[in-house]
């Protein structure tokens, strides 16, 4: 896995440069951010762990999981700060 905090591709007010794979550095949790507005989390082997929908303000983001519960973050130099967790944007690129 490379991790890209590449600012130049997190421009804020709008959720499009915020899409894609974001996970913890040792890859247990990992957060899919759909273009679609909606998210999906696994965590370890357990795919789709939470779902539900997202939305982004600036650099802030708000999660409705699919039960109701509510969550809330902020993309900071190119890293998502979450629920006391730090995910990093995971690149395809070698």
């Amino acid at each position: 896995m490379k991790i890209n905090a590449d600012l130049n591709n997190m421009n804020s007010g709008n959720n499009k440069p915020y899409v894609g794979m974001w996970v913890t550095a040792d890859e247990y949790i990992r957060h899919e951010l759909l273009p679609n507005g909606r998210y999906d989390e696994a965590r370890g082997n357990r795919k789709s762990a939470y779902t539900g929908s997202y939305t982004i303000t600036g650099n802030h983001i708000d999660y409705v999981d699919d039960t109701g519960f509510t969550a809330d973050g902020e993309f900071r130099d190119g890293i998502l700060y979450h629920a006391g967790m730090i995910l990093f944007r995971e690149s395809k690129e070698d």
